[in-house]
């Protein structure tokens, strides 16, 4: 009873500390959840039109690109080329899909249920599934019935746990082509619809006769910018800034790096050449006289025995004059050869016998009809099939296990006997050494430690007669540096160092590479230093031609223009609107309309063009003749707009609100 008056008699207190610590286990929360809300923002890939892409969302859509890939390849050896492909490719489908249905959406466009069946099974299956061996029936052509089948063993599933497992790789790669049909139909019904928008009227039509017909003969004198010496006018920075402005929408970039690198080949040492003699010479003995030579060579050689058969086609250069040579027996060997930087002897295990080269053959199918499957050499064929099929006769069948069962074939034709040999090959390819590795390893650090700054690399590589590489525009999702292997690593440093940087050593297949950092660009235009050249060339031959036109300051004749700027007259027979060059002179559009414009008999005022100043006095009218057809014209016209409708497409792309986080999951 007393404690409990206690608790009573302090009870305002206690409700004060349950508060405090209601409060902070509710603070707790929400900062913890908090935390879990901007975790989610960052396993964010990207946002597309408003759309956000999570890891888990692009990493699926990558491992079903994969599948694909591997489903109609027949391989799953994929190097990092490919991984970068298969990478780059989701990207570009999930920006294609959400920059297409942002757009489809606003103008209340979609693909029916019924339209996708159609497309898929119905009367006119879509081009992309028809171009799939895997729904090609046993006459070659796409098979409605096979895809329908599939599509019913899909939604039915199966209790057998292989077959479920084969059943859910047949859907990744359905669902993948059946999206692929969705987005190629929306992008058809997009452009179809602008093609019926972008129609010539008869406007168009009449101005495009007119600019054909009427035309003009006129001759010229063109005094050329590069004949103005550099020293006769002066650009001044204000000059470069004006143009800059002016064109700096051109110069709209992705944040991007630069760098410039040397390399360290990883090569063998002398030693490691000894060492792998020494290893050869103390296997001779036993590889010439050993009963299982298999041992020795499976355990020793690069090159395993598995006692193929050789041609004089498919032997191994070096051992074609030994192996085939006349009186060549079995237990013959050669000495040991150096090739390549390979050490390597053979052994004769079998000789003096022939066998084809090649084989027709048909698998025969129970309760189905036979598939004959065309002529293969032994190397296109398993060992399990190639022995008996190059050994057997024409019109035999042979059994062999594949997969969880059989598979009989018929031998169909068989190529003409020609002579063959058994070979055991030893082969020890000189490779580094650990020891090596790491001699070379430390090169390079101490050649950081040495030179800690761009400058200093640069200057101290090209001392050591090294090669300097340059490489530029990096950004942040650029798979590798130029063709480096796995040099994915240097564009994550570039993007983290800073610049004058130089980095730690990487790995790059078969070099130790040392980058430094020469540029950072994170700007949203490119720098006015960089582009400060072509702006200069620019500005320079617009200074020119205001010098050209000052020198042509009240000239009253072709032949006085001619003879200030020490150029000859030459003609135009005839010029009209319709033409994109002017005589001799190339693409001169202004140039063209002055012409147009001033009418008959009349000498211009001196003409800015892209390649010089010109004077033009042009001459009589000299309109084509030709009959006014309105649907002629509008027909002409409009298949010139024929690729605005895709290029539109590309342009919602272009400008279509993108986030891309991809380098932060790379």
């Amino acid at each position: 009873m007393a404690s409990l008056q206690r608790i009573r008699n302090h009870g305002a207190l206690l409700i004060a500390i349950v508060g405090l610590a209601m409060l902070a286990f509710i603070l707790g929360d929400f900062l913890n959840s908090g935390s879990s809300f901007f975790n989610r923002s960052r396993e964010n890939v990207g946002v597309i039109e408003g759309q956000k892409i999570h890891y888990t969302e692009y990493e699926a859509a990558k491992e079903q690109l994969t599948e694909v890939y591997k489903i109609e390849s027949g391989r799953s050896d994929f190097d990092e080329d490919m991984h970068a492909q298969i990478r780059n490719q989701v990207w570009n489908m999930f920006v294609m899909d959400y920059t297409m249905r942002a757009q489809a959406k606003k103008i209340g466009m979609d693909i029916t249920a019924d339209e996708l069946t159609e497309l898929c099974v119905g009367e006119n299956v879509h081009q992309i599934l028809r171009g799939r061996r895997a729904f090609y029936g046993e006459d070659g052509q796409y098979s409605r019935e096979i895809v329908k089948n599939l599509i019913a063993a899909i939604n039915e599933g199966s209790e057998d746990g292989e077959q479920n497992a084969n059943l859910q790789q047949a859907k990744t790669y359905w669902m993948y082509w059946e999206k692929a049909v969705r987005m190629s139909y929306m992008q058809e019904k997009y452009t179809s619809l602008l093609q019926h928008l972008l129609k010539a009227n008869s406007l168009d039509a009449e101005y495009a006769f007119d600019a054909r017909q009427k035309g003009v003969s006129a001759e010229y004198v063109m005094q050329p910018y590069f004949s103005v010496a550099d020293s006769l006018v002066k650009v001044s920075d204000r000059d470069i800034k004006k143009l800059y402005a002016q064109h700096k929408e051109q110069y709209k970039q992705t944040p991007n790096r630069a760098i410039k690198y040397i390399a360290f080949d990883i090569v063998p040492s002398e030693d490691d050449f000894k060492a792998a003699e020494t290893l050869m010479n103390n296997l001779k003995e036993e590889f010439q006289s050993a009963e299982d030579v298999s041992l020795v060579v499976n355990t020793n050689s690069d090159i395993m025995y598995d006692g193929r058969d050789y041609s004089e086609e498919t032997v191994p250069a070096q051992f074609k004059e030994f192996a085939f040579a006349k009186g060549a027996k079995a237990g013959d060997c050669t000495e040991i050869l150096f090739e390549n930087n390979t050490y390597a002897m053979a052994r004769i295990m079998q000789a003096g016998y022939s066998l084809p080269d090649s084989v027709e053959l048909k698998a025969i199918v129970e309760g189905g009809e036979d598939q004959e499957l065309g002529w293969f050499k032994a190397t296109d064929l398993p060992k399990n099939i190639a022995e008996p099929a190059l050994a057997g006769k024409r019109g035999e069948k042979f059994t062999v296990a594949q997969g969880m069962g059989e598979q009989t074939y018929e031998i169909m034709e068989i190529g003409k006997p020609t002579p063959k040999v058994k070979l055991a090959i030893l082969a020890r390819e000189v490779t580094p050494s650990s020891k090596t590795y790491s001699i070379i390893y430390n090169n390079a650090k101490q050649f950081i430690v040495n030179n800690n700054n761009a400058e200093a690399l640069e200057a101290a590589a090209q001392e050591a007669g090294m090669t300097v590489v340059p490489q530029f525009n990096l950004t942040a999702t650029t798979d590798k540096v130029g063709q480096l292997a796995a040099s994915r690593p240097i564009v994550r440093w570039a993007f983290e160092a800073k610049e004058g940087q130089v980095s730690d050593v990487f790995e790059c297949g078969q070099q130790f590479i040392v980058a430094a950092l020469t540029e950072v660009n994170d700007g949203d235009y490119r720098p006015l230093e960089a582009v400060r050249a072509e702006l200069t060339y620019e500005a320079t031959n617009n200074a020119k031609a205001a010098y050209i036109k000052k020198e042509l300051k009240g000239v009253e004749s072709l032949e006085a223009a001619a003879q200030i700027m020490g150029q000859k007259v030459q003609s135009v027979e005839r010029v009209s609107l319709a033409d994109s060059r002017f005589g001799n002179a190339g693409m001169e559009p202004a140039v063209i309309g002055a012409a147009i414009a001033q009418g008959e008999n009349t000498l211009s005022e001196p003409i800015q063009g892209n390649m010089g100043v010109f004077v033009v006095k042009t001459g009589a009218a000299n309109n084509a003749e030709g009959t006014f057809n309105a649907e002629s014209e509008k027909a002409q016209l409009s298949s010139r707009f024929a690729y605005l409708p895709y290029q539109a497409i590309q342009l919602l792309e272009d400008e279509a609100e993108i986030t891309d986080n991809r380098a932060n999951f790379q």
